[in-house]
């Protein structure tokens, strides 16, 4: 019996505790929800506000769809939020994933409307639902900020802020620290 339990142990041990666990930002495979686990930000998902909501409060809507198996929208993923830390208190992001929104109808005022049926879609929306920006794959983030500037009246230069990896797959943005004369 004790042989038994012995062989038992060394198994699992060889199987499961040699078996490789890692996340690959450049591969399709689905490592977890891709916010938390590549951009070091699990509060964009779910997303704290709906379309709706958003509209009726006349915010500024940065609507994002993705899946967490595309590489595409891992990558994107410390992009979007890179605007979650700048704009946070002047925007409404909402990221879905496209299995949730797939082979439903949707009104003007539901961010599956907006969807093309490609991944990764990133629009800006202004406060009455008009689309500023609709772009697939990658984003020009100083195209954003300037739109979502210009829409909030709030001045902003990306020369402020700089984006640092802290590790291999998360970063971070902050503030630069500029020395005046």
């Amino acid at each position: 019996m004790e042989k038994l339990k012995f062989i038992f142990i060394s198994t699992f041990i060889i199987i499961f505790l040699n078996y490789p666990v890692d996340a690959a930002r450049n591969t399709d495979s689905y490592d977890g929800n891709i916010f938390p686990i590549y951009a070091g930000n699990g509060s964009i998902v779910p997303p704290q506000t709906n379309l709706d909501e958003a509209l009726k409060n006349n915010r500024i809507s940065i609507l994002f769809f993705y899946l967490d198996d595309s590489s595409d929208s891992k990558a994107l993923a410390p992009a979007i939020s890179g605007l979650d830390l700048i704009w946070r208190n002047n925007i409404d992001i909402i990221a879905l994933t496209t299995d949730e929104i797939q082979e439903r109808e949707f009104n003007k005022n539901e961010a599956g409307y907006y969807w093309n049926g490609l991944i990764p879609q990133t629009l800006v929306l202004d406060g009455k639902g008009d689309i500023k920006y609709n772009k697939n794959g990658k984003i020009n983030l100083q195209e954003i900020n300037k739109i979502i500037a210009e829409l909030s009246g709030i001045e902003f230069d990306d020369a402020l802020f700089s984006i640092e990896s802290f590790n291999e797959y998360n970063s971070t943005i902050s503030k630069k620290d500029i020395k005046q004369n």
